[in-house]
């Protein structure tokens, strides 16, 4: 595991973008797992600067998405379709762009069917993950089985009053999404976790010292060969004082 610990939120997405742009240049067609939420907002924010200003070309990059929620029309103001479109896709040209649909006929099928694109495409060779205050990573919540493939995640009450916002209130954020499993995500050649802010130093200490166990999701990344993890001073504060560079 890489550790790599910086001064502030600016300096996190900045580390972020770099890491990210050498498996982009390292590829001709390299396949990137993106997540949503407020964390990555500082890495999408350069990536469009960067495309703008001829530094970095994603125009050969397919990009999927970590997760989208159940029951909700994709151009929903709360759907991460529409985040991904209103952060990214709107400021940069990518090769393609896959996110589950929202409203399938059939959530398992439309699960084994994202498999199946990742799969095509020779798998990720990237994933980018947030961390949640439970340890969740995409929406892999405490209790999912490390085996787990894409599925069709129940949501936690903690998970939708984080969400609310957007939907006018937690009991209006939907109850289900279809996420990247766990097994999915370990899959990738590379893993970058991002954390930013004090209120993650609980669940930053528990993933990256804690013992490895479901209850904890991110735990797992432990047992990743090619981990890079990326901080802020305040969300590395419950680890020793020493660590990361």
């Amino acid at each position: 595991m890489e550790l790599i610990v910086v001064d502030d939120y600016e300096s996190l997405s900045l580390e972020a973008t770099r890491s990210l742009a050498r498996t982009v240049l390292a590829k001709a067609s390299p396949v990137l797992a993106l997540p949503t939420g407020d964390t990555p907002k500082g890495l999408y924010r350069i990536l469009a600067r960067w495309g703008r200003e001829g530094i970095l070309d994603l125009s050969r990059t397919i990009i999927f998405s970590l997760d989208e929620y159940l029951g909700i029309p994709r151009d929903h103001p709360g759907s991460f379709r529409t985040y991904m479109r209103e952060h990214l896709l709107e400021h940069v040209r990518v090769g393609a762009h896959y996110i589950p649909e929202p409203m399938p006929d059939d959530p398992d099928e439309e699960c084994r069917r994202y498999e199946d694109v990742i799969r095509d495409h020779g798998g990720l060779d990237l994933a980018v993950l947030g961390l949640g205050p439970n340890g969740h990573i995409a929406f892999n919540e405490p209790g999912t089985p490390f085996g787990s493939a894409t599925h069709v995640a129940a949501l936690s009450r903690e998970t939708r009053v984080r969400e609310a916002d957007l939907f006018g209130g937690p009991e209006a954020v939907p109850e289900r999404a279809i996420t990247m499993g766990i097994r999915t995500i370990m899959n990738a050649r590379k893993i970058m976790l991002l954390a930013a802010g004090r209120e993650k130093a609980d669940a930053v200490r528990k993933a990256l010292r804690g013992p490895v166990t479901p209850e904890v999701p991110a735990s797992v990344l432990q047992l990743h060969p090619r981990l890079t993890v990326i901080l802020d001073r305040e969300a590395a504060a419950g680890l020793p004082a020493q660590e990361g560079r």
